[in-house]
This record gives structure tokens, sequence and C-alpha cells, in this order.
């Protein structure tokens, strides 16, 4: 029997969104003209998706509520409505008032758009939703297009109406440099909780997802509704609690307004808003997204990300030919397959107060260039990757001596350094192309395989207006020259880093292949930051890295089989200064990379099952399963623990039925054992971790 086709009209202005675990109704014939939310949630057949477009509005009780507010897909900021708008208009007038009419509604696959016009004024706006084969991601945004000139006062990429619950509790990640991504859930008050950035990126602070259920689901159980933005510049989240019960949830790109000014002949396309229900509480959300992005943002999320070295702890701003040299060899040996070169080999940049945007080799450090090294790296069977931060420059460069003018700044006004930079203004077209040719140029002259594009400050001084606004243009451009990078240089892999987690987003994951989730490399609080992180990116995005003992940051000391057994949950990566490590840590290392490699395509391609949270529990554990089901790597570990105090067993009741072997000892255990009693590893002293190896027999 064929399957039923992922969009249908299934009655006349009613329309059904299918997923393999969700549907989505709206209501294209209600109040107004405009789209009404009739159903989000589990899977329903045509006839109760009419019936649930048939539902009475549960507001219209009196001259103070509109039948509009909490089910309204797109709405205006005028007429018979009062919540947060999605889109706002002013135009030359001084007039916001605008009446939208819906001319037409058109079906292709998986891809609906809604055409409306406006009633008095030649201004189109189209709605787009969007489903993916296999997925139960949602995918909206906007698109205007006018005659006249008008300004975009807000122009939200959707307006998600969540059905009546009793209760509403909100789920988003909030942090700060070095304590990025951290889980926060909390009632919802009634009214307006606003989430964003204003700091050019998607930011530390926040990040532009969040997650609602009634207060009852757990990680296993029950129902939650979650929402990311695919953006990377300043971006806004309405949270609203309305006095009727329901919850609507409005994202868009700008922070502040006005979002856009067009001239007439202008168009302006809102980024995705992407939407998630899933009916097994927060850990099947989660699953839902990973498989979402590795299938359909990922641009290679196909591949198995190398184990990589990365040379910033070792050497600092102090490297030279021959300590990179010594570095790659090390690393080869302990079974690392990708070199990372970072900061300070390039211009004059023997400290972080000079040199950004001069991307010439040092040539007192690199006399001969960087050829012998990447030879010398690919004779040693490993790739060479590189480190950049090509939209920031230094006042003590040759490129602000030649360009003063490329930087933001507020003329007139004292210029603000952070970090003794400046930011380029890269929605200067020649700033944006000046960019992309000495990179095309760099990629083009060597045999490097990765780029890791880093971002270390925002901007502050934005400068005059002009038609978008400046954080707009700024990820646009980037995204351009990303994309034609990627083009040019098919065989160059990417990682997103802004002082961390600071750009990481839907947006940037569609043009990099990994992103660095936070400067914190202390195994601790990786815990609380990648549980964060797995909310909604999956383990292949997360580079994870194995640093030395005292951490840098928190001054901890964690053994080193901990510290490895937290960055292997992700793309494992060691960053440590490995001429200091011993004999022993070398072994070590080199024992736990290669059973990295083994578990490397569950961790890195498998179901993430978190068992116990690191916010709940000082033995945090966790699983992956493989795509196929027959096998699994189980994380365990103890984390604030007291001797003394039972460390429960890690129980597995989603492994398939059968007979599992552990891998690496023989032991076997029956499924419904391993569901009951669980996986005990043994621990017992603060610290003590164990990664599991099981197959399904």
């Amino acid at each position: 029997m064929p399957l039923p086709p992922p969009v249908s009209e299934v009655a006349p202005g009613v329309w059904l969104l299918r997923t393999p675990n969700s549907a989505y109704v709206l209501d294209t014939g209600g109040g107004e003209d405009v789209p009404l939310a009739a159903h989000w949630g589990g899977p329903v057949d045509d006839e109760a998706a009419v019936a649930l477009a048939g539902v009475p509005h549960d507001a219209a009780r009196g001259s103070w509520e509109s039948p509009l507010d909490g089910r309204e897909e797109y709405p205006s900021d005028t007429g018979l409505r009062f919540t947060e708008p999605a889109l706002a208009l002013r135009f030359g007038d001084d007039s916001r008032a605008v009446r939208w009419v819906l001319a037409r509604a058109e079906a292709d696959g998986g891809h609906l758009r809604l055409r409306y016009r406006e009633l008095t004024r030649p201004v189109r706006l189209t709605l787009h939703y969007r489903v993916s084969p296999g997925h139960d991601v949602v995918e909206r945004w906007a698109e205007l297009d006018t005659d006249v000139p008008v300004e975009l006062v807000r122009a939200d990429s959707a307006a998600w109406c969540l059905p009546a619950r009793d209760g509403a509790r909100l789920s988003c990640l909030h942090g700060r440099w070095g304590a990025d991504s951290r889980v926060e859930r909390t009632d919802l008050p009634a009214g307006t909780v606003r989430l964003g950035s204003r700091r050019t990126t998607t930011s530390p602070m926040h990040n532009p997802w969040v997650a609602l259920d009634d207060g009852t689901a757990t990680e296993t159980h029950g129902e939650v509704w979650t929402a990311a933005l695919a953006w990377s510049g300043t971006w806004r989240v309405d949270v609203q609690r309305l006095p009727v019960g329901r919850v609507v949830v409005n994202a868009g790109a700008g922070h502040e307004p006005p979002v856009a000014r067009l001239d007439a002949g202008g168009r302006y396309e809102t980024p995705k808003s992407c939407g998630l229900y899933s009916g097994e509480g927060f850990g099947g959300a989660s699953r839902a997204w990973h498989a979402y992005v590795r299938g359909e943002v990922l641009p290679h999320g196909g591949e198995l990300r190398p184990v990589l070295y990365n040379s910033w702890e070792a050497t600092g701003f102090l490297l030279d030919e021959a300590n990179q040299l010594a570095l790659a060899e090390r690393a080869a040996a302990l079974g690392c397959e990708l070199f990372v070169m970072d900061d300070g080999w390039f211009g004059a940049r023997v400290a972080d107060n000079a040199g950004l945007g001069d991307w010439r080799p040092n040539s007192a450090r690199f006399p001969h260039g960087l050829g012998p090294l990447i030879a010398r790296v690919r004779e040693l069977g490993m790739a060479f990757g590189i480190w950049v931060e090509p939209e920031m420059v230094n006042p003590d460069s040759d490129l602000y001596r030649a360009h003063p003018d490329w930087v933001y700044a507020s003329a007139g006004y004292p210029r603000h350094e952070l970090r003794n930079q400046l930011v380029l203004d890269l929605g200067r077209p020649e700033v944006a192309a000046w960019l992309h040719d000495w990179l095309d140029t760099l990629l083009a002259e060597h045999d490097i395989a990765f780029v890791k594009w880093d971002m270390n400050r925002p901007v502050t001084d934005p400068g005059p207006y002009r038609g978008l606004q400046w954080s707009t243009r700024h990820a646009r451009n980037l995204y351009a020259v990303l994309d034609r990078l990627r083009r040019d240089h098919p065989g160059v892999r990417f990682e997103s880093c802004a002082s961390g987690g600071g750009r990481v987003d839907l947006g940037i994951l569609a043009r990099t292949d990994q992103v660095w989730p936070s400067d914190n490399t202390d195994a601790s609080d990786r815990l609380h930051i990648q549980e964060g992180f797995s909310q909604l990116y999956p383990a292949q995005a997360m580079t994870a890295w194995v640093t030395d003992a005292p951490n840098f940051l928190t001054g901890n000391r964690v053994p080193l089989r901990f510290r490895f057994h937290v960055a292997m949950a992700g793309v494992l990566g060691v960053g440590g200064d490995l001429p200091r490590w011993s004999a022993e840590e070398r072994r070590l290392a080199a024992e736990l990379i290669g059973q990295y490699k083994r578990i490397r395509p569950i961790v890195q391609h498998g179901r993430l099952h978190r068992i116990r949270s690191p916010r709940d529990s000082d033995a945090p554990a966790l699983a992956y399963v493989s795509e196929a089901g027959d096998e699994a790597a189980v994380f365990q570990f103890l984390d604030g623990h007291r001797y003394g105090e039972p460390a429960p067993p890690a129980r597995l009741p989603f492994l398939a039925a059968g007979v599992w072997q552990d891998a690496d000892t023989g032991a076997r255990y029956p499924a419904a054992f391993l569901a009951a009693h669980g996986l005990d590893a043994g621990l017992v002293r603060n610290h003590d971790s164990a990664v599991t190896h099981l197959r399904n027999t």
C-alpha cells in the first residue's frame, strides 16, 4: 500500500504535514484568512486532521480575547491580535496596518508554500513549510517582497503554536565563556520570556534552541516540543505563555528592530526555524534531532571525523617549524590522524596584539614556508589542518595600516578593542572578497585538509545602517564565503569556533563539519557542556579535546583515562603538551585512541541515550547504540563522588534482545539482565570512569 504524501490538503484549506512520528495540521481557511495551527503532535489520519481544524478556539470568550492569539502561524502586529508579532511592517506614511489575503497554496513533495498578498499595497508574503523524508523536523521560513518601500520592524522565521496542556516548562541552554551550553529547565511564567544574542554570533550565553513540555516529561517519557533557529547572527526567541494557557514560540534573526529596510523591488527571506515533536521525552527529541542534523544539515554527515591533535596548549604563540615537527612525530605515534597547527604561524603574530590580518607564514619561524611541515605531517600518515581567524584584525598589522576603514566603527567615536582586536566589516563586499581570496589562495597552494575557523570577539561598533541589519549582512557574507570555499575546495573540512561555543547553530553546521563547543576542556565541566550540546547537536559535530592537568582554566587535576573517556563521547582530539607526557601516559593515550577508533562509528553515527545526567547524579552515564542496533558504547563516570557511596550500574533497557558481549573482556550479558540490573563497571573512586564496547551476539 503506497505511503500517503508528506504534505496534502485533506479538506479545503486544511493541510496535513506527515513525518514518521508526528503530524502538523494547519487551517488556511480560519479567521481573517490567515493560517491557524490545528495540531502539532503525534500522528493523525486525514479524518482526525479535519476534525482538529474544526475545534473552536478556546480564547474567544469575551471582548478582551482574540480568536487568533495562540493559534496564528505568523501573526502581524495589527488587527485582532495581541501576542508578540512574527511580522511587523512600517510603510512610508508611518502606517503599520496590514491585512493578508491568501492568493494560493502550492504543495510540491514535502514543501508547502502559502502565498499571500496585502489587501491595499503591492506587498507579498510567502510562508514556507517543508518536511524531509525519514525525519520528524518541520522546517519553516518566510519570504517577503515589495513594490513599495517598507521597513521590516520584525520578521521572524515562524511562530510555533503549542497545544494547551496542564502545565508549561521551558528548557534552554544558557552559559558564558568557558561555561557554555548548560541545560536549564524551569516552569514557564505567564507572559513572555525572551532569549537571544546581541553578540554578532549565536553566542555562548544562549543557544537558539528551546524545548517545552507540560512539566512531567523525562529523558525517556512524555511529550516534548522543540524549536531551533538555523542562524549564526544576532537572534531572538520569544516564548509566550498566554492567559488561555497556550504557549507560542516566536523565533527569528535580529535582536533589535528594524530587521531590514527594503526599497521598491526589495526582497527579504528569513533563515529557517525548525520544529520537532517527540512523544518519547527529551532523549527521543535529541535522537531525532541528531538524525536530522546528520542527514539533512551537515555537508558530510556520512563521514567519520578523524582523531586530531592541536598544537595550541603545547606551544601557544611560540611555535615554529621545529617544535611543530616534533609535536607531529609524537601525535602520529599516538595514532592521531589529523595534525592542526594553531595560532601564531603568520605575520608578526608572536602575541595576541599583532599580526591578525597578515595571513602569510612568518618567515623567521617557517623559513621555507609551510610546505616542509605539511609534507612531513603527510609522511607521518596524518592530514594537515590550520587555525585562522579571518574576521579579525589587530591594529598592529599591515592590513589595518592599509585599510583602517575596513573595521566596524562609529565615525567620530572612540573605537572599542577586545583582545587587542577589531572586527572586519564583513558586510562590505570588498572585505568579503579579500577574505575569500586569501583563504582560497592558502588552500590552493597548500595540502590543507582542515580549517579551524575562529572568531574571538563580538562587534561593538556596528556603524551606519545600510538596508539590512549589520549582523545579517555579516552572517550572509560569512555563509557566502564558506559556501564558495567548500565548492572550490571540496576536500577541505571546516570547524566553527568562536571562543568556544559562540557560533554553534544549524546555520553554521550547514557549512562546517564540526564545532568547538567550549574553550573549557576540564573533563568534569565538559560532562555538563556536552550534555547541553547533545540536546540538539550530534556527537559527530562535537570536537572534544584531551588536555593537560592541571587544567589551564579550572586548575582541576583529573586522571588521563577520565579525560580521554569524556572526550571519546564526541569527536576525539588531543591538545596536550606531548613532550611532557610520561611514557606511561603516552602508552595509555595510544591504547585509548585505538579503543576510540573501534567505537567511533557507534559514537559518531549512533543513537544517544542519556542514562544519568551530571546535573542530577555524581555517577553520570550515557550510551550510544549503532545504527543497526547490534553494538553499543557505554560511558560511565564518577564525578563529585565520595568513596563508599554506591555507584549504581548503568541500566540499558533500550538494547535489543539477545546476549551482549563485552568486546574487550569477552564477558556476556543477557539483554534482560542489562535492562533490569545494568552494566556494573566497578567504579569506586571519584573520577573513575569506564567505556564498554558491547556487541549483540
